[in-house]
């Protein structure tokens, strides 16, 4: 876990930086499972690495996204407050009014994307104007799909309604809504990482583990695709009972 919140940070501050790079265009979705108790999210950005900085995820507490310009910090902010009781709504505008923008002049705030999903499937998001068009938010039946820099309404609209309609194992529902979106469109920008994370109170393959799957495409011409094989491959080893608490011997 440390070494994810390294990395995570490492992330913010090149993304902070002045003239690092451009504007992160990402699109997300956030998701919950009522038959399991699993909860977590799937995201595609054109940078590197995207799943070091965007998910956060807490058996029994919720998930969360953050993304456009990047403030890792509402990650762990967000589940400390799900932990604590508060609602998404609140939280959401908790978190946003807190946040001091330390570069209002270039990484302001209204340009930030976050969204959160509690252990209910309730969900919250904040799109700020700011956010480099298209950008917004359609939010489902236990779901949240949001992006900026897109190629239009229709990606998010798109994930929510392949996450509603497949069936499966959480992540392969998460994956489908990916493959939704990029199919509308995606990123303006191209495709480049990919990343899912998902947990659930006891259900991760090691033991005193709560971590059901986190795979990350750091670098890849086609993301999805190699995160689709990835999480087939797992399901595949789930159905033959290979995926246990113990994990590997």
């Amino acid at each position: 876990m440390r070494q994810w919140l390294i990395a995570a940070a490492l992330v913010a501050v090149a993304l902070a930086r002045p003239g690092a790079q451009d504007p992160v265009a990402t699109f997300s979705i956030l998701g919950y499972d009522p038959a399991t108790g699993e909860v977590g999210g799937a995201v595609q950005s054109r940078v590197f690495s995207v799943g070091n900085g965007v998910l956060w995820a807490e058996a029994g507490v919720g998930a969360a996204a953050t993304q456009a310009i990047v403030d890792v910090s509402y990650g762990p902010k967000a589940l400390e407050l799900l932990r604590a009781g508060m609602k998404p709504d609140a939280l959401i505008k908790a978190i946003w009014e807190s946040d001091p923008d330390p570069q209002p002049d270039r990484w302001t705030k209204e340009g930030r994307q976050f969204a959160v999903i509690d252990q209910q499937g309730r969900t919250a998001v904040y799109t700020g104007p700011k956010a480099t068009s298209w950008a917004g938010h359609r939010q489902g039946k236990y779901s949240t799909a949001q992006g900026n820099i897109l190629a239009g309404e229709a990606v998010v609209t798109n994930m929510i309604a392949a996450f509603e309609q497949s069936t499966g194992h959480l992540s392969v529902r998460l994956t489908a809504a990916l493959e939704a979106g990029q199919k509308a469109g995606g990123d303006t920008r191209g495709m480049q990482s990919a990343a899912i994370l998902i947990v659930g109170k006891g259900q991760g393959v090691w033991l005193n583990n709560d971590v059901v799957m986190r795979l990350q495409v750091d670098d890849s011409p086609e993301p999805i695709k190699e995160l689709r094989r990835l999480v087939d491959a797992w399901n595949q080893r789930r159905e033959k009972g290979q995926q246990r608490a113990v994990g590997p011997r």
